[in-house]
Formats: C-alpha cells, sequence, structure tokens
C-alpha cells in the first residue's frame, strides 16, 4: 500500500502483538490488551478509540467484560461478534477463576475466593444470594443462586439452603451476596438473616463458615467483622 493512502494505524496491530510476545501482558495497558482482543473480530479499522470508549463507558476491564451485551453493542464500532466474544472471554475468565477455587480447600484459598466472588458479583446490577456448597474437606460441590431480587434486595429462604444443602450432602457452606450500590457493609438485614440461615442449620450439623458482601471494589467478611 502506497504511504500516501496508508492510515495512520497502518501497522499498529503488528507492533502492538510484538509487544505482547516479546515482553508479555504485563506490559501492556488496558486499552492495549482491548485492542488486542479486538483485533480478532474487528477487521481493518482502528480500535483504540473503541477499547478506550469501553474503559471509559464501563470503568475499567472488569466492568467491560461484565457489561450485558446489549450495552456492549451501544458501543460505536462493537458489533455482534464482538459483543459475543467479549462474553466468552468473561465466561472463560469465571469458569477458570472456579476451576481454581474448587482445586482445593475453599477457606484456605482465600485470595482465590474473593477474586471468585468479585469477579461474579462485583458488577452485577440486581442482587444475587448465592451459596457455595462445600464437603467433609471443605471443596466446593456447587455454586448455586437461591435468591435473586432487585437493585437492593433479594428474597432469601433459610429452609430452601437447608434443603438444598441436604441434598448436596453438603457439610458446610459459605453465604455469598452483592450490594449493587457498591458499598460492602453489612445492613441490618444482612445480619439477621444470616443468624436465621445459621439457626436452620445447626441442628443438622451444617457449619455456615462465612458470610460475604461484595461491592464494587471490595468484600467484607462478616466473620473477620466479627457478626458471625
Amino acid at each position: 500500500m502506497p504511504d500516501e493512502v496508508k492510515p495512520h494505524w497502518h501497522g499498529h496491530r503488528t507492533r502492538l502483538r510484538n509487544k505482547l510476545l516479546s515482553r508479555g501482558t504485563s506490559a501492556l495497558d488496558d486499552y492495549e490488551l482491548l485492542e488486542t482482543l479486538l483485533f480478532a473480530f474487528i477487521p481493518r479499522r482502528d480500535v483504540k478509540p473503541i477499547a478506550k470508549t469501553l474503559l471509559a463507558r464501563f470503568g475499567s476491564v472488569s466492568g467491560v467484560l461484565a457489561a450485558d451485551p446489549s450495552d456492549l453493542r451501544r458501543v460505536s464500532g462493537v458489533g455482534e461478534t464482538a459483543a459475543a466474544y467479549l462474553k466468552t472471554v468473561a465466561e472463560l475468565q469465571g469458569r477458570a477463576s472456579k476451576e481454581t477455587l474448587a482445586s482445593g480447600p475453599v477457606i484456605s484459598s482465600w485470595d482465590a475466593l474473593l477474586s471468585y466472588v468479585r469477579g461474579q458479583l462485583q458488577h452485577e446490577g440486581r442482587e444475587q444470594f448465592r451459596v457455595l456448597f462445600l464437603d467433609r474437606k471443605n471443596q466446593l460441590i456447587a455454586d448455586e443462586i437461591l435468591g435473586l431480587g432487585t437493585v437492593d434486595h433479594a428474597p432469601v429462604y433459610p429452609r430452601e439452603i437447608a434443603r438444598r444443602a441436604l441434598e448436596l450432602q453438603a457439610s458446610s457452606l459459605i453465604l455469598v451476596h452483592n450490594h449493587p450500590s457498591g458499598d460492602p457493609t453489612p445492613s441490618r438485614a444482612d445480619i439477621e438473616v444470616t443468624r436465621e440461615i445459621i439457626d436452620a442449620l445447626v441442628s443438622l450439623e451444617i457449619t455456615v463458615h462465612d458470610h460475604l458482601i461484595a461491592g464494587k471494589n471490595a468484600v467484607t467478611s462478616m466473620k473477620s467483622a466479627g457478626l458471625i
């Protein structure tokens, strides 16, 4: 292609790929990592503005990956294919995180547990109440959503949690939910429902190890806060 008709970004993709391969992913800024991903399904176009717009719109890389496909497609340049691939990357990330969590005793893998909880819930727009069911070795049996609600409330039924724990033959569990407001501070209702669940499980000899609350940038442990 003659120099006078080459687009200003000509050669940029090759340079960025070479930078990643020679210096590693840590050498790339967030927008450059997104650019590299977008190369695969947005051909013959400068994707740097798209990557930067995605980060500005959704606040972070994790925010981009957690965004609803319909919201992703509102960004100029992001079509159905790009949105689908971004969601695929998010799902792969979540499954890899879950595999790491399930590879050993959950309660002794605190960093992996917090990473998994953040990845699943920090950008969730509605409140979810999830339960991590554990076996006698504290290894993960299942992660299930047992309450799905609005922006500030998810119905939780202690008897349903007890019933499901018996079905799965769980010996213990970790309660998890998110605060879409972004503040992970436990509310009075959070404390009360946790105590109700503990009371419902004590006669079944099923232990509640913790109740984790995910916000935008942090996860609060009710056990560490002295509330369990």
